[in-house]
């Protein structure tokens, strides 16, 4: 029998799942195959609706080796598990000849612990565990959340935490997971035998195809003791996403509440000299962050210095007290000293690093609210990190609708670590840059609005002009408006001053769920919502109810972040241009991502009005519209508001 070709096993693919071929998801399937066979990277660029999963997956499929693909959003890696991979598979088995497993892997929190949820959960102020399940009050939300936790022990076959619907509180999840440095270990632990994390992992190494999340696949990076299973070919998708969930990863904190905790759980467990030595030392740590003013350390003030130094040795000498101590008082001591132990290596590290002093780390105070202020520390750049530890002994294929920033990949590919398209080296991974398009026809079905005639936005002014603006823009749409602010506060003046002014029912994240949220406004095309980070990324709302993404202002990184602000000032000592390399790629791939949200069907018609004038007329605004989709272009307020009572009126009229 012949080996089925490319074409062929898309086709059987895309009819499994009801799709519909494309010519450029035949492109991207050529395109992936073609850098599997030859290992080497690809990055490519697919639209909304070029089905871009099956452009990957069904190549990856047919080469036979393992796969590891990595997202990172929850939906996704549902869809990919639930609805992608089980109807790939089936369609592709017989042309195959054999049938690829699947499954999925991230990190041990998302599993419940047995171990926790049936002998309790190291306590602080006393020796030994506590029931968890006594100590919350049945009536209360924690308490309710416990108890159906317990329930679903019983029935749950995975114990991922994605799969309880409702979901509970971080809270309550705490009381029933465990971290890997708190794990006891399958072996040394009664319910080795049932962990669900255990389950997990032995299923990923069984599988043809692991799928994972950004943040598994960079602590299986950064911290070298491998977590996923040895694979061949590794598929990033939500690429554009890669770099923040790493930096995430690489960043280590330190408060005074977390330094009070470690003390009480290792207090029983150490000689009172030492336990004394680490309180005194968390003492001094406490009084240099009551006096911290928010912003970045260029250099480490003494006093800080001191108090980490001291926080540091005192950590060390518990660790190596602990080592050497048993007490067969402490009921279930193993997992008490595992929770300490794990809690005093956090401390001992993140003080290390920040005393060490590299000039690749940013140290910063942060101060919160509710939390009070915090220490941390991240990386200038992970692009080294990622350059080693991802392209060095596997073919790597990162995807998204938005990797072609101001009209090549070279940006997104310097933040991978990868030297710009075509350059020659002995270390220098090869790669190539493909933009497969979009089905949809963005000039016919998308305008791009900047109100160019507004006042510039400045850091605190009230915007009396843009809301002026906006309500008119909402007022012609009626209503159907995705509203995307570069702040919370910006999202919640606007809600405000709208609900007083229109009729109009205006939604605004945070006075309900997310998911509620998006429910509410897809079902009512008169519903309006606003809100700021993840609902420029995380809105998939086909149809009349959202024919109007409004952006309030370019969502520069703020001035006063440490971290963006430390690798803009790198890149200009380099010689390079910090504000293009930092601040403008950070605008152009957030505002990629959010006017994505505008056309996600074929039948889709609105309107991105960006309520900034830079957009027209700063230098770089043209930088950033080359980020955007093709959308037709115009400043002329009037032919926007046309447009959109002329698209309104489409819609009512199809009784939308």
């Amino acid at each position: 029998m012949t080996k089925p070709s490319l074409p062929e096993l898309l086709h059987a693919a895309v009819t499994a799942v009801g799709g519909t071929e494309r010519p450029g998801q035949a492109a991207m399937a050529e395109a992936v195959a073609e850098a599997v066979d030859d290992n080497s990277h690809l990055l490519v660029q697919a639209g909304t609706g070029t089905g871009k999963s099956l452009g990957y997956l069904v190549p990856a499929l047919a080469h036979g080796e393992r796969v590891v693909v990595a997202t990172a959003t929850l939906a996704l890696q549902r869809q990919l598990v639930e609805r992608d991979l089980p109807r790939t598979v089936d369609a592709l088995h017989p042309l195959l000849r054999r049938r690829p497993q699947f499954a999925m892997l991230k990190g041990r929190s998302n599993y419940l612990c047995l171990h926790r949820l049936h002998e309790g959960v190291p306590q602080d102020e006393e020796e030994g565990l506590f029931d968890q399940f006594e100590a919350a009050a049945p009536s209360s939300k924690l308490g309710q959340d416990l108890l159906r936790l317990r329930d679903w022990s019983d029935d749950t076959e995975s114990g991922d935490r994605d799969d309880l619907t409702p979901g509970v509180s971080d809270r309550a999840w705490a009381q029933v997971s465990v971290s890997s440095r708190e794990c006891l270990g399958a072996t040394k632990c009664a319910y080795g035998a049932e962990c669900f994390a255990e389950a997990a992992r032995e299923r990923a190494k069984l599988a043809d195809v692991v799928v994972t999340n950004h943040a598994l696949l960079a602590i299986d990076a950064i911290e070298g003791a491998p977590v996923l299973p040895q694979h061949e070919v590794l598929i990033i998708d939500e690429a554009h996403e890669l770099v923040s969930r790493v930096t995430g990863v690489a960043t280590g904190e330190l408060t005074p509440g977390q330094v009070n905790r470690a003390v009480r759980r290792a207090a029983k467990l150490v000689n009172e000299k030492a336990a004394d030595a680490l309180q005194t030392a968390s003492e001094g740590f406490e009084r240099v962050m009551e006096l911290a003013l928010p912003g970045r350390l260029e250099e480490i003030p003494e006093d800080l210095g001191y108090a980490l130094l001291a926080l540091r040795d005192a950590a060390r000498t518990v660790i190596s007290a602990m080592g050497a101590t048993r007490d067969k008082s402490v009921p279930d001591e193993d997992a008490v000293r595992k929770q300490a132990l794990a809690s005093l290596e956090t401390i001992h590290g993140v003080a290390e690093r920040i005393t060490q002093g590299s000039e690749y780390d940013v140290v910063w105070y942060e101060r919160h609210d509710r939390f009070g202020a915090s220490l941390r520390v991240a990386p200038l750049s992970v692009s080294g990190l990622l350059r080693e530890k991802l392209f060095a002994e596997r073919s790597v294929v990162l995807t998204s609708a938005t990797l072609k920033l101001g009209g090549d990949f070279n940006g997104v590919g310097a933040s991978l670590g990868l030297a710009p398209e075509g350059t020659e080296g002995d270390d220098l991974p090869q790669w190539k840059g493909l933009d497969v398009g979009s089905p949809f026809d963005y000039p016919k079905q998308g305008i791009l609005y900047v109100a160019r005639h507004l006042a510039t936005p400045g850091r605190e002014a009230s915007r009396t002009d843009m809301l002026d603006e906006l309500a008119e823009l909402v007022e012609a749409a009626g209503g159907r408006t995705l509203g995307l602010f570069s702040s919370m506060r910006a999202a919640q003046a606007a809600a405000e001053e709208l609900r007083g002014r229109l009729e109009k029912p205006i939604l605004l994240q945070g006075e309900e769920t997310l998911g509620e949220l998006i429910k509410n406004f897809a079902a009512d095309p008169e519903t309006c919502l606003f809100g700021t980070l993840s609902l420029w990324q995380g809105v998939d709302v086909p149809g009349a109810s959202c024919q109007l993404v409004v952006m309030d202002r370019i969502p520069f990184p703020r001035p006063d972040d440490p971290l963006m602000s430390a690798r803009q000032k790198a890149v200009e000592e380099g010689g390079g241009n910090g504000f293009m390399a930092v601040a403008a790629t950070h605008a152009a791939l957030l505002m990629a991502q959010g006017a994505g949200r505008l056309v996600r069907a074929t039948g889709d018609k609105g309107v991105v009005a960006v309520l900034d004038p830079r957009l027209a007329n700063a230098r770089y605004g043209s930088y950033l519209r080359a980020s955007l989709p093709d959308f037709w272009y115009t400043t002329d307020r009037n032919q926007a508001r046309r447009s959109l009572a002329a698209i309104d009126a489409a819609a009512k009229s199809d009784g939308r």
